[in-house]
């Protein structure tokens, strides 16, 4: 069964972007977020090794519901679906992305930045999208001030999200979820320090106010 953009931003108030060099540490670190507690996480096509290691988690980790960031372009896109995401995240919105989106049968959540893009996705039916680069674009008071305007536009602010402020986004209406890469650092995961990587979930996942 599919997933709509809704069902996956609330998956998990914390959604792990992950940046990863080898497909089978992705396969052990989606085993370490899942045991601790959260059972969804982006990774980012930032290197050649994401394709594989979402095909990976796909096929020998279904618990994990896996999805792609980074998505740019159309070629993106297709290569997410055809190894495997539950859904893509994108850094930014294009119309090309919003057209291959309708030819797809898995969620596409763009990044937006300003009110003329959320508009954009507004227009074409996108009421889920990723606010990015979060603390760059003005934060939790951008996403207050976007509150007035676009009552029906829901949020996962990405980029400069950690556990001091986690929760200061997590009490906005509009926020379902925060992505952020704490919860799967890449030094643990060099070291194959899976259980610190599960702790540090369990610790961060306690703290969440909601």
């Amino acid at each position: 069964m599919s997933l709509d953009a809704n069902s996956v931003m609330k998956i998990s108030p914390i959604v792990p972007v992950v940046v990863v060099d080898n497909a089978n540490e992705a396969l052990d670190l989606a085993k370490a977020l899942y045991d601790g507690g959260i059972s969804v996480m982006e990774i980012t096509l930032r290197t050649k090794a994401g394709l594989d290691a979402i095909e990976k988690i796909s096929k020998e980790f279904p618990l994990m519901t896996v999805g792609a960031g980074t998505v740019c372009d159309i070629e993106d896109y297709r290569n997410a679906v055809n190894s495997g995401s539950k859904f893509v995240f994108s850094p930014g919105i294009t119309t090309s992305l919003i057209e291959e989106s309708k030819n797809q049968s898995i969620p596409f959540i763009p990044g937006v930045s300003c009110a003329s893009e959320i508009m954009l996705a507004k227009e074409n039916a996108l009421t889920h999208c990723k606010l990015f680069p979060a603390s760059l674009v003005g934060g939790v008071d951008m996403l207050k001030a976007l509150g007035g305007p676009f009552p029906g536009i829901n949020f996962c602010p990405t980029g400069g999200v950690n556990l001091n402020n986690m929760n200061d986004f997590l009490a906005l209406d509009n926020v379902l979820c925060v992505g952020g890469s704490w919860v799967s650092s890449s030094k643990l995961v060099k070291q194959k320090n899976f259980k610190e990587i599960t702790k540090i979930v369990q610790e961060s996942l306690a703290k969440v106010a909601r």
